[in-house]
C-alpha cells in the first residue's frame, strides 16, 4: 500500500503539564543530551528527509514559545501555543497546519520508530485514519462494584501515538467534541466508526511515571556512542605576516604563511572535530584553490565547522591543543586564546571545555629552528544514537 495522496504535517502535542510526575513538565526534561521532546522532533526530521512530510508543528505551554532554542531542524518547524487541555492544544496545531493529512504525537513517547509513521501514513485515507496498537501481554479484570470480572485480552489492544488523520476530517471531530479526549482516535471512532490499524511497537512507550523516565534515561544511556578526533597542522614562519593563533593576534617579527590566515590552532582543531565525525578536512571544506578563502578568518571557519557538527547531532565534550613554537614566547597569551576559542563554541548546545598548551622545540628540527609551528589537537564528540538502542 502506497502512502496516501496529499501533503503530511507532524504535529507533536508538548503542551502538557506532566503534573503526575511533578517537577518541571516531563516533555522538557532533559533526556541524554537534549529535552525529550525533541527525541521525537528528530523522527519528523528523519521523515522530512525521506520526503514523507512537508512540516513539522510543535504545541508548547504558554511561555515556552522559545523552546527550539539551540535546537535547529531542516524541516520548516511552527511553535503554536498550546490550550487548557489535550484537545484544545491539538486544535491549536491542526489550525497551524498547511498539510492534507497530519500525524499526532506525544511528545512523551521519545522512542518513535520512523518506519511506524509511514505505515500509518500507507494506511490512512481521506474517511479512514489510522493507530498504532499493541497486544496486551498480561491477563486482564474488570471491576464493577465489588465484583471483579475476567476481560478476554485477545479482545483488547493498546493505543499508542503518532495517529493519522485526514485534516479536515480530525478538526471536525475535535470541534464537535470541546472536552475531547486524551486520545484522538476514540473521537474519531464516535463520529466515523472506522480506523485502521497498524503494529505498534514496545519501545514506542509513553513516559508517564518516575519508573518510565528511569527507563527511557537507561534506554537513552545505554546509546551513547564517542568519538574521538586528531588533528594537526604545521605553517612557515616568514617575515611579514601576522601571527594569528586562536583568533589571537600575537605580536611578532615573524608570521604563518598559508592561503588564510594561517591560524594553525583554529585549522588543527577544526580537523581534529571533522575526524571525530567523519567529515573529512578543512582542505576539502575550505580549499585552498578558492580564492573567496583568501586570508580568510580561520575563526569563522572554526564556526563553520562547528555548525556543521552540530547539524550531525554532535556533543562537543572536550578540546586538548598543544602548540609546538620556539618563538615567540607564547605561555602569556595561552589563558587568552583559550578564552576566545571557548566564545566560538557558544552556538553549540555543547558545554565544551577546553585545555590549550605550547611546548618549545627544544631548539630541535624546523620548529626548534623556528622556521616553522605545529599545532596538535585532539577532539571528544558525544551523540545518543538510537539506532543502535540496547531495547
Amino acid at each position: 500500500m502506497s502512502q496516501a495522496i496529499g501533503t503530511w504535517s507532524f504535529i507533536l502535542a508538548a503542551a502538557g503539564s506532566g503534573s503526575r510526575m511533578g517537577g518541571a513538565p516531563k516533555q522538557f526534561r532533559i533526556l541524554g543530551d537534549r529535552p525529550m521532546w525533541v527525541w521525537s522532533a528528530m523522527v519528523a526530521e528523519e521523515l522530512y528527509s525521506r520526503g514523507k512530510i512537508d512540516e513539522l508543528i510543535v504545541i508548547v505551554p504558554s511561555g515556552r514559545e522559545d523552546s527550539l532554542g539551540p535546537f535547529s531542524f531542516s524541516c520548516p518547524t511552527t511553535v503554536t501555543v498550546g490550550g487548557s487541555t489535550r484537545s484544545e492544544s491539538v486544535r491549536r496545531g491542526l489550525a497551524a497546519a498547511h498539510s492534507d493529512f497530519v500525524l499526532i504525537h506525544d511528545a512523551a513517547r521519545p522512542f518513535l520508530d520512523a518506519d511506524i509513521c509511514e505505515a500509518l501514513m500507507n494506511a490512512t485515507t481521506k474517511p479512514r485514519g489510522a493507530v498504532p496498537l499493541l497486544s496486551s501481554v498480561d491477563s486482564l479484570k474488570r471491576i464493577e462494584g465489588d465484583r471483579i470480572y475476567a476481560v478476554p485480552r485477545a479482545e483488547i489492544r493498546r493505543t499508542q501515538t503518532p495517529q493519522a488523520f485526514y485534516r479536515e476530517s480530525i478538526a471536525k471531530v475535535l470541534e464537535a467534541s470541546p472536552e475531547g479526549s486524551t486520545d484522538e482516535a476514540s473521537l474519531w471512532l464516535e463520529m466515523f466508526g472506522d480506523l485502521a490499524c497498524v503494529d505498534g511497537s514496545e519501545k514506542n512507550f509513553k513516559v508517564t511515571t518516575e519508573f518510565d523516565w528511569l527507563v527511557a534515561v537507561s534506554i537513552v544511556n545505554c546509546s551513547k556512542e564517542t568519538r574521538v578526533g586528531l588533528g594537526y597542522d604545521v605553517h612557515e614562519l616568514i617575515p611579514g605576516r601576522r601571527l594569528i593563533l586562536g583568533g589571537v593576534e600575537i605580536s611578532s617579527m615573524l608570521g604563518l604563511l598559508g592561503h588564510s590566515d594561517a591560524d594553525i590552532i583554529c585549522h588543527a582543531v577544526s580537523d581534529a572535530l571533522l575526524g571525530a565525525a567523519g567529515e573529512g578536512d578543512i582542505g576539502t571544506l575550505f580549499p585552498a584553490s578558492d580564492e573567496s578563502y583568501r586570508d580568510a578568518d580561520s575563526t569563522a571557519l572554526l564556526t563553520d565547522v562547528i555548525g556543521l557538527i552540530t547539524k550531525k547531532h554532535w556533543r562537543i565534550s572536550w578540546i586538548s591543543v598543544v602548540l609546538i613554537a620556539q618563538i615567540p614566547k607564547l605561555g602569556r597569551y595561552m589563558p587568552i586564546i583559550a578564552d576566545n576559542l571557548q566564545k566560538l563554541f557558544t552556538s553549540s548546545p555543547s558545554d565544551v571545555k577546553l585545555s590549550v598548551k605550547v611546548k618549545s622545540g627544544e631548539s630541535v628540527g624546523s620548529t626548534g629552528r623556528a622556521e616553522c609551528m605545529v599545532c596538535h589537537a585532539v577532539a571528544t564528540l558525544e551523540r545518543f544514537s538510537l539506532k543502535e538502542r540496547c531495547v
